[in-house]
């Protein structure tokens, strides 16, 4: 049975994609929203998507079936205070803070038994409700971490909603979510920022490093360019975790150190075949809780008005390009113009377009 009415503590890019899905899927649910940005409001309101908008918490949210938390990790436990006189099993609260732990263990006694912990893998680079999209959830990973006291047919029932806006739902302990987001995504940005500074560290007058950095250096250090407060939240709320993740990896560290500096030939194969398998086993086809880049590389002749001429056609047939350059260290890569787009159809659609006027474009 679908819900009439839904609550949501926080307007920004996820809050706000998530009431656009469920407005597209079920546009016949009363979505409300609490917001100290009336801007927001005022834009979900005129665009439809929320019936009305509010700056305090009130009774309004109390005849809400679900209210999502869509604050920052540590904003939302305040909240939750507040909903106290709210909960009950016609009210579930979930948030969609990446970060469980913190929030699980400061659960009000009387909102315990209705909550269910929410981590949307997705993301973007960008940050508000005027960035958040309908399709954001579109096959991205869902984890819910419902409390220890809440009912099995509630957990099943908020499971099959958020798997209905398209989303791929799995069900996990809060503990075990926060060990598995450490190593799979905090580790990664903060190995990716270690790398980024010790470069800029250790780089000469001139900036060499910088000017020729590869294809490998960008690939593992996009990350490293994702919010800084973001980061500094999750670091300070999944602080047992990441501690533990990253002694783990200095032991790892440590071990290939001393292959490399004992010449172990055939431990360094195996070291690297087994990365390589690993990963190449890897099935990368759901959204993630970084922004996917949909970009090509395309071979062209340098002359003269040779970019103006390709940003034209594509121009001309309502193609955007989010971003472009040359690329003058091509290791792992083909062609030399970089090019990348919004949305993997304008990437479609701009491959096919290129190769009509025979540029030579890869994927």
């Amino acid at each position: 049975m679908l819900p009439d009415k839904i609550g949501f503590v926080g307007l920004g890019l996820i809050g706000g994609s998530i009431a656009k899905t469920i407005h597209r899927i079920y546009p016949h649910i009363t979505l409300i929203a609490y917001d100290l940005n009336t801007q927001a409001l005022s834009l979900a309101i005129e665009e439809s998507v929320i019936s009305h908008g509010f700056t305090e918490l009130g009774e309004d949210f109390a005849q809400c079936r679900y209210i999502f938390l869509c604050a920052p990790v540590q904003k939302n436990a305040e909240y939750l205070a507040k909903l106290s006189a709210f909960a009950g099993k016609n009210c579930i609260i979930t948030d969609v803070g990446s970060v469980k732990s913190y929030i699980h263990e400061v659960l009000p006694d009387k909102i315990a038994p209705y909550f269910i912990g929410g981590h949307p893998m997705t993301g973007s680079e960008k940050s508000g409700y005027a960035h958040a999209t309908a399709y954001l959830l579109e096959n991205a990973y869902y984890i819910l971490t419902p409390s220890d006291k809440m009912e099995r047919s509630l957990v099943q029932e908020f499971k099959e909603f958020i798997a209905s806006l398209g989303a791929i739902t799995m069900v996990s302990d809060y503990k075990s979510h926060d060990f598995i987001t450490a190593a799979i995504s905090h580790l990664p940005h903060i190995l990716a920022s270690n790398l980024v500074n010790l470069v800029q560290d250790i780089d000469n007058e001139t900036q060499t490093m910088k000017e020729v950095a590869a294809g490998g250096f960008r690939d593992i250090t996009r990350i490293a360019s994702s919010s800084p407060v973001m980061w500094q939240q999750i670091c300070l709320t999944n602080q047992a975790q990441i501690i533990k993740l990253i002694d783990l990896f200095i032991d790892s560290l440590k071990t290939t150190r001393e292959l490399i500096y004992d010449s172990q030939s055939q431990q360094l194969f195996d070291f690297f075949q087994s990365a390589k398998d690993y990963r190449d086993s890897l099935t990368i086809t759901s959204a993630g809780p970084l922004p996917k880049v949909y970009e090509i590389y395309c071979d062209m002749v340098d002359e003269t008005g040779g970019i103006a001429a390709l940003a034209t056609i594509l121009s001309g047939h309502g193609i955007n390009i989010k971003n472009i350059g040359i690329i003058h260290n091509r290791e792992f890569l083909d062609g030399v113009l970089h090019m990348e787009f919004y949305e993997e159809e304008a990437r479609k659609n701009a491959v096919a377009l290129l190769r009509q006027y025979h540029y030579t474009v890869y994927e």
